[in-house]
């Protein structure tokens, strides 16, 4: 048997106008900087990532998420905001941003955009003032500003560590030259806490959803939107290791529930516009169901499902995360997310290529063929189940991390630490091939700010368009029968089915999965009619009766019943 691909050009037209498309829609995550260089200096912009807005809309997404384009110095990669109403330079201008919101939804797509509300820049207007102002400073109230322990105050305020590695304070130099107070940053120096007890910084984060609201976007990715609120008066952690931004403790940092009240004001603010704008926490917690208190029905719409994304390739713990993300969400009637890659963790390609356990964050390639079949394999699983997917860009080509980077060229702030994240995000952010040949493989006129691996060519949106084996192909079948299949990406249950250990297989609304998490041929009885594999499904068999089917090693296979 071989693999079924069904064209975009068969797929439903793109994003409807109905006010609840966010439950079961994809969405294309775009790092601005690594997708499309429009004008040739090495460096993705928007103008860039609107001459690719028809590739998106034929590879099938509803929405685009786009990372950071705000005024910056880049010393986290545009996480470290200095103008939250501004482009960067190095992204283009405002006039850019209205011309790609204003081409996607003559497309049909939506546009979601980062905000970032836990901390600004250090070059932020009222950062800089209230370091200019010195103690005292009324400025200096909208961060985090201390005194020192010890003798002369030469000791932090606090033992909390940055996500980034070291103390999460910095000590400032008054304006006389001394010595002066700490300020709180729970990842680089260069970004500041915000305190969100101060009025002044709700009010402005509310100004700033109206901004680009106005300008037309359709949601908001809120970042780090577990860290807005601080425990109060900031108490020691002690006992704990290195803090990790993966990590599952409780911390006073984190997952404070004053955080709430923060997104149910914002929440009325997008209600100004209408009932499609939508919310989407990046909420690190320790359970899915301390997640789903983001997305109450006066909160945001959707959180993150972590747990999935760390989760083995292994059919029993995916059974164990599906069900308990689908049990979390169903009581506050939030849809589940599903996502296997993003900006800040290795590929899933890679990640499959290597051991469970290891985490996300690796500095191996791995076996990379094993790594590819059962990436290909995770996202067919992704997307057959209920709820909404995220996909990151160049996932749908397959792209492996890179693993060898030479220490010179890498820019990841935490790499520079030494300690906290493991500092190699640098890997999943080397700018997608395009074309077969080129000095960057398409991706602009020039070079491109993170060197491309010599192989990336074979990998490209070029080599892989029309090879009906590609990966490319197979995401674009896959979300073409989404969406021809509207219960598809509905609901938010699944029936399980009896299947050998090891294999996952489930029904939903005239839909069967099967997904073979194992390294051996498995037979299974065959459960319809067969519409999709992530590799070539083996023969078919009548055995008393009732046929059967040869599920290959890694592979899932889509069904109609």
């Amino acid at each position: 048997m071989t693999q079924h691909l069904t064209t975009a050009t068969d797929a439903a037209p793109a994003t409807g106008t109905q006010s609840d498309w966010w439950r079961d829609a994809v969405i294309y995550q775009v790092y601005p900087r690594s997708f499309a260089d429009g004008n040739g200096d090495g460096m993705g912009d928007l103008a860039g990532v609107r001459s690719r807005l028809p590739y998106l809309r034929d590879l099938g997404v509803d929405a685009v998420w786009l990372s950071p384009f705000y005024a910056s110095p880049q010393a986290d990669a545009g996480y470290d905001v200095s103008d939250y109403r501004t482009i960067d330079p190095m992204f283009g201008t405002l006039d850019d941003a209205d011309a790609l919101i204003r081409e996607a939804h003559a497309l049909g797509l939506r546009i979601i955009v980062d905000l970032v509300p836990n901390h600004s820049s250090d070059r932020h207007e009222w950062f800089r003032r209230a370091l200019a102002e010195g103690p005292g400073s009324p400025l200096r109230e909208r961060y985090h500003f201390r005194p020192g322990q010890g003798v002369d105050g030469e000791l932090p305020p606090n033992d909390w560590e940055s996500i980034f590695g070291g103390p999460a304070w910095t000590r400032t130099e008054n304006p006389d030259g001394t010595p002066g107070d700490w300020y709180l940053h729970l990842f680089a120096p260069e970004q500041p806490d915000f305190n969100w007890e101060h009025p002044a910084v709700r009010d402005e984060f509310r100004s700033i959803l109206r901004f680009w609201l106005d300008m037309g976007v359709d949601g908001f990715r809120v970042d780090v939107a577990h860290g807005l609120v601080k425990a109060e008066g900031l108490p020691d952690i002690g006992g704990h290791d290195q803090l990790k931004l993966l990590g599952n403790d409780v911390m006073p940092f984190f997952d404070q529930d004053g955080v709430h009240e923060v997104y149910r004001s914002w929440r009325t603010v997008l209600a100004e516009y209408g009932d499609d704008r939508v919310l989407v926490a990046e909420a690190w917690t320790p359970t899915v169901e301390r997640t789903a208190h983001y997305v109450r029905p006066d909160e945001m719409h959707q959180a993150f499902n972590f747990q999935y994304l760390g989760t083995s390739w292994d059919a029993a713990e995916l059974r164990l995360v599906i069900d308990a993300s689908l049990a979390a969400m169903r009581p506050v009637g939030a849809p589940t997310t599903w996502v296997l890659s993003n900006h800040d963790v290795t590929r899933h390609a890679t990640r499959f290529a290597n051991p469970a356990g290891l985490g996300t964050q690796l500095r191996t390639p791995g076996d990379r063929a094993l790594g590819l079949r059962r990436a290909r394999a995770a996202t067919l699983l992704m997307l057959a189940l209920p709820g909404s997917a995220y996909v990151y860009q160049g996932e749908e080509l397959g792209l492996p991390d890179v693993t060898d980077l030479p220490d010179e060229v890498r820019q990841d702030p935490s790499f520079f630490r030494a300690t906290g994240q493991d500092g190699f995000r640098d890997g999943c952010r080397v700018p997608i091939p395009w074309t077969v040949e080129g000095g960057s493989y398409g991706f602009g006129a020039g070079g491109s700010w993170l060197p491309q691996p010599a192989t990336w060519g074979a990998l490209s949106v070029e080599a892989q368009t029309g090879d009906p084996a590609s990966t490319l192909e197979l995401y674009r079948a896959a979300l073409a029968v989404r969406r021809t299949r509207p219960g598809l990406g509905a609901g938010d249950s699944v029936e399980w089915l009896d299947a050998p250990e090891g294999v996952l297989a489930f029904r939903r609304d005239g839909f069967v999965c099967t997904a073979n998490t194992t390294g051996r041929v498995i037979t299974v009885p065959r459960p319809g009619r067969f519409l999709l594999a992530s590799e070539a499904v083996g023969a078919s068999a009548v055995l008393a009766g009732e046929e059967f089917v040869e599920l290959p090693a890694d592979t899932t296979v889509w069904w109609a019943v």
